[in-house]
């Protein structure tokens, strides 16, 4: 199949018109894969189902909605584009204006984003401006900036980018042929579930499914400000992508667990990295500890019988394992090497 820029496949659905000009790296057309497990699933005919946003040109989901927001600024004559990040935003934000001819400027919190997303940020050119303080810190930064300079927002705050995340649901549908009883995914800023949202009901509103999924989201624990009912001024989490003490999106959140009648819960590093290991190890998925805490969240739900029998799940993955080599070379070790003999390479590996 010829992948096609999203903006072209779903140019009815979004806010675009003949002037725009479609700034794209081919993004979406992401695989649905089919999860063998867990157990707990599998013995009560429940079928999960991983959207693995992994696959995007820059390995994230925050591809679909910058090829929108990126072509919106080039439509608008804006000199540059400029985002908060923890990582993926960067990297995205930095790709799309790199293919525009445009300026990237990008404020990151010290010390807080994985190598992976910071490495793929500088080489795509962008100016990286690091600042002392968390992700919050960070993004009420580039608000002042955006509003003094002639400069687009390009957070998910900015809303072409939740109306490109919205094709997510638009293409499970096209793949399961309806919408799934759940959909879980990972919670950071808010704009994913949030857009995750607003795809469905537009597609119920016209007709195009019969009834609306419910919406799990998981923070983690130490990142949690939606289930506390209160921002975290020092987020701390395993998971860099969802650390995030004052969600952008709070309300659309909010919005996506109520109307759907979902829940948004938090899940604890422990088992967001149990998650992440099954992912890899049992599902051949390699992806960043906040993409598994869709997972982890689910394998609870799943165990507390709290998912109905023959329901279908989908989980978003968000973002690649390589976007955080950090976390796997923590977390796994080489063995010490063997003689070069066949017999001592047979008994490291298991055979004798």
């Amino acid at each position: 199949m010829t992948r096609r820029p999203l903006i072209e496949r779903y140019r009815d659905r979004l806010p675009v018109g003949p002037a725009t000009p479609v700034v794209s790296l081919l993004e979406g057309s992401t695989p649905l894969v089919p999860l063998k497990g867990p157990p707990e699933a599998g013995r009560r005919g429940i079928r999960l189902f991983a959207k693995y946003e992994g696959m995007n040109p820059t390995a994230s989901f925050k591809d679909r909605g910058m090829t929108l927001a990126v072509s919106k600024a080039k439509e608008a004559g804006a000199q540059a584009v400029a985002a908060a990040s923890t990582g993926n935003t960067s990297a995205s934000a930095a790709a799309y204006a790199a293919r525009a001819g445009l300026a990237a400027i990008v404020v990151l919190p010290a010390g807080y984003v994985a190598l992976g997303k910071l490495a793929q940020t500088l080489v795509h050119g962008a100016r990286v401006i690091q600042v002392e303080g968390n992700f919050d810190a960070a993004l009420a930064i580039v608000r002042e900036l955006t509003e003094r300079y002639p400069v687009a927002l390009v957070n998910s705050i900015n809303p072409y980018r939740i109306e490109g995340q919205k094709t997510i649901a638009f293409e499970v549908v096209e793949d399961l042929g309806e919408a799934p009883e759940f959909h879980a995914l990972p919670v950071g800023n808010a704009g994913n579930i949030t857009a995750h949202w607003k795809g469905y009901r537009e597609l119920a509103e016209a007709g195009a499914i019969e009834r609306l999924p419910r919406m799990l989201g998981f923070q983690a624990e130490g990142a949690a400000p939606i289930v506390r009912g209160a921002p975290v001024e020092r987020p701390e989490t395993v998971a860099t992508a969802i650390r995030i003490g004052n969600p952008a999106s709070w309300r659309g959140a909010l919005r996506a667990r109520d109307e759907s009648g979902g829940a948004i819960e938090a899940v604890s590093d422990r088992e967001i990295l149990e998650a992440w290991r099954y992912l890899a190890s049992q599902e051949g998925l390699f992806v960043e500890p906040a993409s598994a805490a869709s997972l982890a969240g689910v394998r609870r739900w799943l165990r507390e019988g709290r998912i109905p029998e023959g329901s279908r799940v989908v989980l978003t993955l968000t973002g690649h394992g390589l976007k955080d080599p950090g976390t796997a070379e923590r977390e796994v070790r080489l063995s010490p090497p063997v003689p070069a003999r066949l017999e001592a390479v047979a008994a490291a590996a298991g055979l004798v």
